[in-house]
């Protein structure tokens, strides 16, 4: 699955960003007809088919939207004691949320 980025995606046609373009069109070798899937970042999945494959304005169309992309079926809440690092605290957070954790309960 080729997986891109548009936060700014509207249904039914999009056309990818140049730099986008050049890598689906040039770097992945894809062409018209193909399939890929793009994001907004806020949970929704669409599922494109290219339908221009110029490689500085690829151009798009959405047959299919999934909109809990990445929901979890659970709530993950983790407890941490911080450590003095500063630096290492913040690694953390950026880690737990990247893995999915909901919550997070700094111990004294």
């Amino acid at each position: 699955m080729q997986l891109f980025y548009a936060p700014d995606i509207v249904p039914p046609e999009y056309t990818l960003s140049e730099e986008e373009s050049k890598h689906c069109i040039r770097v992945l070798r894809m062409t018209c007809g193909e399939e890929l899937h793009i994001t907004d970042g806020r949970g929704n999945l669409y599922r494109c088919e290219i339908v221009d494959d110029n490689p500085k304005r690829c151009r798009v169309r959405v047959h299919d939207t999934n909109s809990e992309f990445g929901k979890l079926p659970y709530r993950l809440t983790m407890a941490v004691a911080p450590t003095k690092n500063n630096d290492r605290f913040e690694w953390f957070l950026e880690k737990a949320t990247e893995i999915g954790v909901a919550e997070i309960i700094p111990l004294a």
